[in-house]
């Protein structure tokens, strides 16, 4: 890419090492988290341990937004998560495992529990690749 010219969406979700997460907390309001993740079939993927504040969130309300910041050039979604469990998708795992050097995201971390996935599909984009 050329220094300061803005980078497409394909770029950005292959690129970017974040993407930050809000979820909603049981009294309403936000939970704001960086995450790591990969955008596959029009959707994000996320790995998470089952106890994390995000996964509980989540399971409560489905509704996030995730964005991609730049002042720029930003990137913000809407969706509803699906939670995956067992059996974890491996193309899911050897994609993330394959962005983050080789790292295993069906692993457990304690005291995490249980890894899970997070699959968020699209449901709009707020923003696209351009500042309001």
């Amino acid at each position: 890419m050329v220094p300061g010219a803005p980078a497409t969406l394909s770029d950005r979700m292959t690129h970017e090492r974040d993407v930050w997460l809000c979820t909603l907390r049981r009294d309403g309001s936000p939970h704001v988290t960086p995450v790591w993740f990969v955008f596959l079939s029009d959707a994000f993927w996320i790995s998470s341990g089952e106890r994390n504040v995000k996964v509980r969130n989540v399971l409560n309300d489905p509704r996030v937004s995730l964005a991609l910041p730049d002042t720029v050039a930003p990137y913000v979604a809407e969706g509803r998560v699906r939670v995956h469990r067992d059996p974890l998708r491996a193309d899911v795992l050897a994609a993330i495992a394959a962005k983050y050097d080789g790292w295993d995201a069906g692993a457990e971390i304690e005291p995490f529990g249980s890894r899970v996935l997070l699959e968020v599909p699209v449901d709009r984009w707020l923003l696209k690749g351009a500042a309001q």
